[in-house]
């Protein structure tokens, strides 16, 4: 970062979502208790798909992925966003608060196009379900799960470079509960036009063209499903698509809310709820999405149960 920075003082403080104790203690529990369950829902989701082999499929690949990343992106936030809630330790280095941002940027770069990947996959289950095992071979697989962790990469290390390379002189108060792009653009005394272009064009081409891939993939899955004769079929075809159509639209949704606009227009109360919303709540709801909406997932925790009770009587 630039000289100007004082190097007396080498760190943020972060402001938090309220000065109020009696709301800071009731966050507190309600974060910790979001985040036991994302831990606890994200790492079942994980051994669920690795213990049963009938999940040893692509999609159940990718949302392994997924769940890992939700995971991780939930630890990024949530501890820190504990830390400065329950104690009077608010401050966070320039370092710290870089590679929170650098590694949030990356996962959630990272999540949305393995968000595409899946409704990819579902195209072809569905509109070409007899090449399916052909076209989603291992190979093509792992290849756009490194994909979306190569973009990911390239996301985050061009945001935390554009931001590093700012002048921070005056206040370093981060009006928000960790360190993301915009509070930390208002903070910057130098000229932010390039550095906010930049990333305003990066977000939004990360978002807009995994939307275009999901979106090609759904409106080719909806006129494959309309020309099913049968309601039972068309009924089977969209139950496996469902659950990421919801996941999806609540993801991209707050996303987009908070991140295709010019930090002009950022408004401390209303993002700092949509980031509440997409750091803590949503890596806590989709392994509930991704199991109490999918038969297969439900199926396969109740052979994994016998399984285990089979294996115990045998000891």
């Amino acid at each position: 970062m630039s000289a100007c920075n004082d190097t007396n003082e080498p760190e943020f403080t972060l402001v938090g979502l309220t000065d109020s104790k009696e709301i800071q203690l009731v966050l507190s529990v309600l974060f910790l208790l979001i985040y036991m369950l994302t831990v606890l829902g994200n790492i079942g989701m994980i051994l669920i798909i690795h213990l049963d082999v009938q999940l040893h499929t692509p999609m159940y690949f990718f949302l392994t992925h997924l769940s890992f990343l939700d995971l991780s992106y939930s630890t990024v936030i949530t501890p820190k966003t504990l830390q400065n809630t329950l104690t009077s330790i608010k401050n966070i280095s320039f370092m710290g608060c870089f590679t929170q941002l650098y590694f949030f940027v990356l996962l959630a770069a990272s999540e949305c196009f393995i968000l595409s990947s899946m409704a990819y996959d579902r195209y072809v289950a569905i509109c070409n379900p007899l090449h399916y095992p052909v076209i989603m071979s291992p190979r093509r697989s792992y290849t756009l799960i490194t994909v979306s962790y190569m973009i990911g990469v390239l996301d985050s290390s061009v945001t935390v470079f554009c931001l590093s390379t700012l002048d921070f002189c005056n206040s370093k108060v981060i009006h928000h509960f960790f360190c993301d792009t915009f509070p930390i653009l208002a903070l910057s005394c130098s000229d932010t036009y390039n550095a906010e272009a930049t990333i305003f064009v990066l977000a939004g081409s990360t978002l807009l063209l995994s939307l275009i891939t999901i979106s090609s993939s759904y409106v080719s899955i909806l006129s494959t499903i309309l020309k099913i004769n049968s309601s039972s079929g068309k009924h089977k075809a969209f139950s496996t698509c469902a659950s990421h159509l919801i996941g999806v639209t609540v993801f991209y949704g707050t996303m987009i809310f908070t991140y295709l606009k010019p930090s002009t227009s950022y408004s401390l109360g209303k993002d700092q709820v949509a980031s509440v919303f997409y750091t803590i709540v949503i890596p806590m709801l989709n392994p509930l999405i991704y199991s109490l909406r999918n038969k297969e997932v439900k199926s396969a925790v109740v052979r994994v149960m016998k399984k285990r009770e089979c294996t115990q009587k045998l000891k």
